[in-house]
């Protein structure tokens, strides 16, 4: 049976993504289709304000594996509250615990779109309507959107950047959940970006929410 809601309602829709495949894109576009609030690296920010704490130390360890190497503590797989750390050692899986409170917190407080920082894993049992997304495309694409947003002016050294992120997206994600990032199963549904315009796979994400949830765009 399909989950009846209305505008009022809370719901999530969440993105993990290639780097350069435009998920933060589409991200925006269904923030804005549905008059909802986005959320990117506007988490790290949320995340460490509640923790009292330097955004600039979070943003360096956005979606990195912890380093256990040293660590004064054994890494608990996010069961629990682990310790606060004073300074630049702050561990990092102390700040993705961090990261869930805010995800947990917004999902009750607000219809948003959240990008990364494995949202979809964070809320599976949270009691919200959610939808989860993971955009991609051939590297060749991405590569083009790269340099197109001047993250990069050469060839070469946009693609070394996209399969370096992706190399740690994947790793923060599989670390951190028993699912497999940009494994088409950890999702409800998955695009491949190149295929056509980023419009038109906003239209299509937001009648599979219009026909699963009974969520209406607020924009046409």
């Amino acid at each position: 049976m399909n989950q009846e809601l209305d505008n009022k309602s809370n719901y999530v829709i969440t993105i993990g993504r290639q780097f350069g495949s435009g998920g933060r894109e589409l991200g925006k576009m269904l923030a804005e289709k549905f008059g909802i609030e986005y959320y990117d690296k506007k988490l790290l920010l949320e995340a460490a304000n509640r923790a009292g704490m330097s955004p600039e130390v979070f943003e360096r360890n956005d979606e990195r594996v912890p380093n256990l190497m040293g660590s004064s503590v054994g890494f608990n797989m996010g069961y629990g509250q682990l310790p606060w750390y004073n300074g630049q050692a702050m561990m990092a899986d102390s700040i993705y615990t961090s990261l869930n409170d805010v995800i947990e917190h917004l999902a009750d407080t607000r219809p948003c779109v959240i990008v990364g920082r494995s949202a979809d894993y964070v809320l599976r049992s949270h009691d919200v309507a959610k939808l989860s997304l993971f955009v991609h495309a051939p590297i060749e694409e991405r590569v083009k959107r790269i340099m197109g947003r001047a993250d990069k002016d050469k060839e070469g050294a946009a693609r070394t950047l996209a399969v370096k992120t992706d190399k740690l997206r994947a790793a923060y994600y599989n670390f951190y959940t028993d699912k497999r990032w940009g494994d088409s199963a950890s999702y409800d549904l998955t695009f491949d970006s190149s295929l056509m315009p980023m419009e038109g796979l906003c239209d299509i994400v937001a009648i599979y929410i219009r026909r699963r949830f009974g969520i209406e765009p607020v924009r046409k």
